[in-house]
């Protein structure tokens, strides 16, 4: 089975997604839903993970995550193994919660944070289950907004110090930047994705390929990888 590429280094930001098994629900109560949470906390103890947003659906969820220690494969292994242990022991089941491996695009922070951040938030409104982001309870949206008090390991200051310098201020610019298309088709901004794996300006992607891929062998159990050098420039 071809596996994904992985490109870790310290400071690297990703959009991550994994999906629930046979798209099974993995997610079926709130105790669920807040104890993926505690791990996402744990992760940001343990393992330095900086968590920028999140939302937690039915049977999938979104990260924007930040690695300042460049370790995400341990941060993922802590995050979805600890998950998938406490339902499993929680249900008496045994194997797979999540289908295959998480998915974990490489972003360009400073070009596309603002738009993947509100990608994730509306996406409850996408699906349906509410008529605008500040009705979810189960995403970060609510304390970007300031409806409610930011639990300490979420950090929005990043985002958010695009919209303003005072938090008030920011805090109503971004839900006026959310609901301007809350209820609109909009450019998905992973629909410029580069080969599963890289979102970015063109500077963005050939500093990966500079100091990432050029000394990288081929490896077919990783078409990404051949795929990405074959449509970067030299």
């Amino acid at each position: 089975m071809a596996r994904p590429l992985r490109i870790t280094y310290p400071g690297a930001v990703y959009h991550v997604a994994s999906r629930g098994n046979e798209r099974k629900a993995v997610f079926k109560s709130e105790g669920d839903r807040e104890k993926f949470l505690q791990y996402l906390e744990s992760a940001t103890e343990r393992y330095h993970a900086v968590v920028h947003v999140f939302c937690l659906m039915d049977n999938h969820y979104h990260l924007l995550l930040e690695t300042p220690s460049g370790n995400l494969p341990q941060i993922m292994r802590h995050i979805n193994g600890a998950y998938t242990t406490y339902f499993n022991v929680k249900r008496g089941r045994s194997g797979h919660l999540f289908q295959g491996r998480y998915k974990a695009i490489l972003v360009d922070k400073d070009e596309y944070a603002k738009e993947l951040s509100r990608y994730i938030h509306l996406n409850p409104v996408r699906a349906k289950l509410v008529k605008t982001p500040a009705e979810y309870e189960w995403s970060s949206y609510q304390f970007f907004i300031g409806a409610k008090k930011p639990p300490h390991w979420l950090y929005r200051d990043f985002i958010l110090g695009y919209f303003g310098d005072k938090a008030s201020t920011a805090q109503k610019r971004y839900r006026s930047f959310i609901n301007a298309i809350a209820n609109e088709a909009y450019d998905n901004p992973l629909n410029e994705v580069v080969s599963s794996t890289l979102l970015g300006s063109p500077e963005f992607i050939a500093f990966i390929k500079d100091n990432f891929l050029s000394n990288q062998k081929p490896d077919k159990e990783l078409p990404a990888l051949k795929e990405l050098v074959e449509k970067i420039p030299i």
